[in-house]
C-alpha cells in the first residue's frame, strides 16, 4: 500500500506485551466460539478421546496381571490375559480413529469459518485500514496464523487433554498402589512447573516474533510479484532475491532461538523425569526387598510412572505450541474486532435505492488520517445537478481525486457537508450510496478470470444478454468476438493479456452494466493511442448519457463539452466556468493550462 502505519509486523510496545501477558489466554478462548456450531462433533471427539485414553491406561493393569501370572498369584491364564489384551487393542484402534475423525471435522470446518470471517471482515473495512497495513501481512493472518490455530484444534489440543487425563488418572492409580512411592516421585514436580513458567514466557515471545518476521517476508513476496514489471525494468532480480533471503534468515534466526528454548525445556523435563524414575526404582526396590510392596505392584507403578513421565515430557512441546497459538489468535482477533464500514450480514432490500444524482459539496475541509497536519481540501464548494457533467482540473495534488474519494465515503470529512439529492452522504447506507456510483479509472484493474466475469462484476446477477449488450455499448463486442473463446477468454493477472484500450472498454462495459446514477471518470483516455482513444471516447459518450458525471481531467481537450469546469489549486476552487469562459480569461489558471498543452481555442 502507499502509506504504512504500524503494521502487524511491528514490534510490540511494552504496554502491548503487558496486555498480552495478562489476557492472552482469555482472548485465545474467544476463537473457540467458532467451534460452537460443531459442538456435537467436538463432544463426540472428546468422548472418544476419553475412551481411548482409558483403554491406554488399562494396559498397566494388564501388565500387572501378567506379572501375577508369572508369580503364580493370578486366577487367569496367560492365554486369557493376552486374548483380553488383543481385544483392548482393537477397541483402542476404533476409539483412536473415531477421535481423529471427529476432531478433524471440527478443526477443518471451524477454521474454514475463521478464514471466512477474517476475509469478510477485511473486505468490509474502510480504506484507511488498508493504508496502515500491507497486503502480505493480511494474507499471512488468513494463512499462517489460522493454520497455527488449526494445528492446535486438530492435534495439540486433543493431545494436551490426553496428557492431562493420563497425568491425573495415572497419579491416582500409583497413589493407590503405593502412597509412599508416589510422594517420593511427586517431589520433583514443583521444579518442573516453575521451569515451565520461565521457559514458556521466552518461548511465547520468540514464537510471536517468528510469526511477525514471517509476515514481513510474505509482504516482500506480495509486493515483488505485484510489481514484477518494475523489478524487470530496473534489473533488480538479485536485489529482490537478497531482500527476501534476508527476511527469511531473520525468520530462521528467531525460530531457531525459539527452538533452543523449547529444546532446552524438553531436555530438562526428560532428564528430571527419567531421573525420577531411576529414583523410584531405587526406593521401590528397597520396599520390595523389605516386603512392604509386591513386585507386581512395583512393575505397575513403574509402568504408570513411564506414562506420567511421557505426558509431562510431551506437555513441554505442547505448551510451546499453545503459546504460539495465543500469539496467532491475538493477531486474528485484532482483525475480527475492527469496526467494518459495510454490513454484509443484514439482508439487502429487494429494490435498490432510487438516486437522481444531484451532488453538492459545501465548505468541505479534509486532511488524510495519515497526514492530519496537511489540509488537502480547504473549504471546497461545488454543485452538479442530476444528469449534468462537470470536470475537475488542476495540477497533481490539487485535491481532484480527494473530492471523489470523499463522495465515495472512503474517508469521513472533518468539516463541511457533502450531499447526494440534498441528503448528507453519511446518512446513506454505504452500500446504497456506492451502488449508485461507478468509476472508470485511468489504470483499469481487471480480475484474472474471463471477460464475462469481469463485465458481470458490475452486476453479478446479469443475464448473458445484458452482458453482451453492455459490451456492445462499450465498443468492446467486436474485439471480444474476435477471440476464439469470446466472452470466455481469460484476461490474465490484472488484465495483462488485453491492451490498454481493451481494458478500458471492459471497464466501461462493467460500468454500463451497473447502470449508476453518478459516474466518475478519472481521465480514462489519457494513456491510449488515437484509435483506441476514439473507440473509448465513443463508449464513454454512451455511458455518460443521462447520468451525473464527474470527470477528473488532465487532457483538457476531452472536457470541452462539459457543463461546468472547476479549476482547483492547492485544495481550493480557483476558477469556475465553461471551457470557452475559462479559456478567455487573461492570465487565468485554466487558460495557462490550455496554452501549456498547445490546445487550439475555438
Amino acid at each position: 500500500m502507499a502509506k504504512h502505519g504500524r503494521g502487524f509486523g511491528s514490534e510490540a510496545s511494552p504496554e502491548d506485551k503487558k496486555k498480552i501477558s495478562r489476557e492472552g489466554l482469555t482472548r485465545t478462548f474467544r476463537i473457540f466460539r467458532f467451534i460452537k456450531p460443531y459442538r456435537l462433533q467436538y463432544i463426540l471427539g472428546f468422548g472418544f478421546l476419553v475412551l481411548s485414553t482409558g483403554t491406554t491406561l488399562s494396559f498397566g493393569l494388564i501388565i500387572k496381571e501378567v506379572t501375577k501370572v508369572l508369580e503364580r498369584k493370578s486366577t487367569y491364564t496367560i492365554n486369557e490375559i493376552i486374548l483380553f489384551f488383543v481385544g483392548i487393542l482393537v477397541i483402542q484402534a476404533v476409539f483412536s480413529f473415531s477421535r481423529i475423525y471427529f476432531f478433524a471435522q471440527v478443526s477443518e470446518r471451524s477454521m474454514a469459518d475463521v478464514r471466512r470471517a477474517v476475509y469478510s471482515k477485511i473486505i468490509t473495512l474502510p480504506v484507511s485500514f488498508f493504508e496502515k497495513r500491507r497486503v502480505g501481512e493480511l494474507t499471512s493472518r488468513i494463512s499462517a496464523d489460522v493454520s497455527q490455530l488449526q494445528d492446535v484444534l486438530s492435534l495439540t489440543l486433543a493431545e494436551f487433554f490426553r496428557q492431562i487425563a493420563t497425568l491425573v488418572v495415572g497419579t491416582a492409580i500409583i497413589l493407590y498402589v503405593s502412597w509412599k512411592l508416589t510422594l517420593f516421585m511427586l517431589a520433583t514436580f514443583p521444579v518442573l512447573i516453575i521451569s515451565a513458567i520461565v521457559f514458556g514466557r521466552y518461548i511465547r515471545k520468540m514464537s510471536k516474533q517468528a510469526q511477525d518476521e514471517l509476515a514481513t517476508a510474505n509482504v516482500i513476496v506480495e509486493e515483488t510479484l505485484q510489481s514484477v514489471n518494475v523489478v524487470k525494468a530496473f534489473t533488480n532480480e538479485r536485489f529482490e532475491i537478497n531482500r527476501y533471503a534476508n527476511a527469511l534468515q531473520r525468520v530462521v534466526n528467531v525460530a531457531l532461538r525459539a527452538s533452543r528454548f523449547r529444546g532446552g525445556f524438553v531436555s530438562f523435563v526428560i532428564f528430571a523425569l527419567f531421573g525420577g524414575i531411576i529414583g523410584v526404582l531405587w526406593y521401590g526396590g528397597g520396599l520390595v526387598l523389605s516386603g512392604e510392596m509386591a513386585l507386581s505392584d512395583l512393575i505397575t507403578f513403574i509402568f504408570y510412572t513411564g506414562f506420567i513421565g511421557g505426558s509431562v515430557g510431551g506437555m513441554g512441546d505442547m505448551y510451546a505450541q499453545i503459546q504460539k497459538t495465543i500469539g496467532s489468535s491475538e493477531r486474528v482477533l485484532e482483525i475480527l474486532e475492527e469496526t467494518p464500514e459495510v454490513d454484509v450480514e443484514t439482508p439487502r432490500p429487494a429494490l435498490p435505492l432510487d438516486v437522481q444524482g444531484t451532488v453538492a459539496f459545501e465548505g468541505v475541509r479534509f486532511s488524510y488520517p495519515a497526514r492530519p497536519d496537511i489540509e488537502v481540501l480547504k473549504g471546497v464548494s461545488l454543485r452538479v445537478e442530476a444528469g449534468r457533467k462537470i470536470a475537475l482540473v488542476g495540477q497533481s495534488g490539487a485535491g481532484k481525486s480527494t473530492i471523489v474519494q470523499l463522495l465515495m465515503r472512503y474517508y469521513p470529512i472533518q468539516s463541511g457537508r457533502i450531499t447526494v439529492d440534498n441528503k448528507p452522504v453519511q446518512d446513506f447506507d454505504i452500500t446504497d450510496l456506492r451502488q449508485n456510483i461507478a468509476i472508470v479509472p485511468q489504470e483499469v484493474m481487471l480480475f484474472g478470470g474471463t471477460i464475462r466475469e469481469n463485465i458481470a462484476y458490475g452486476k453479478p446477477d446479469a443475464t448473458e444478454a445484458d452482458i453482451i449488450e453492455a459490451a456492445r455499448k462499450a465498443n468492446a463486442l467486436e474485439f471480444i468476438e474476435s477471440f476464439p473463446e469470446k466472452f470466455g477468454t481469460l484476461v490474465g493477472e490484472r488484465g495483462v493479456k488485453l491492451s490498454g484500450g481493451q481494458r478500458q472498454r471492459i471497464a466501461i462495459a462493467r460500468a454500463i452494466l451497473k447502470d449508476p446514477a453518478i459516474l466518475i471518470l478519472d481521465e480514462a483516455t489519457s494513456s491510449l493511442d488515437a484509435e483506441s482513444e476514439r473507440l473509448v471516447q465513443e463508449a464513454l459518450d454512451e455511458l455518460m448519457q443521462n447520468r451525473t458525471t464527474i470527470i477528473i481531467a488532465h487532457r483538457l481537450a476531452t472536457i470541452r463539452k462539459v457543463d461546468t469546469i472547476y479549476v482547483l489549486r492547492e485544495g481550493q476552487i480557483a476558477e469556475t466556468g465553461t471551457h470557452d469562459e475559462l479559456a478567455a480569461l487573461d492570465d487565468g489558471l485554466y487558460a495557462n493550462l490550455v496554452k501549456l498543452q498547445f490546445e487550439t481555442i475555438d
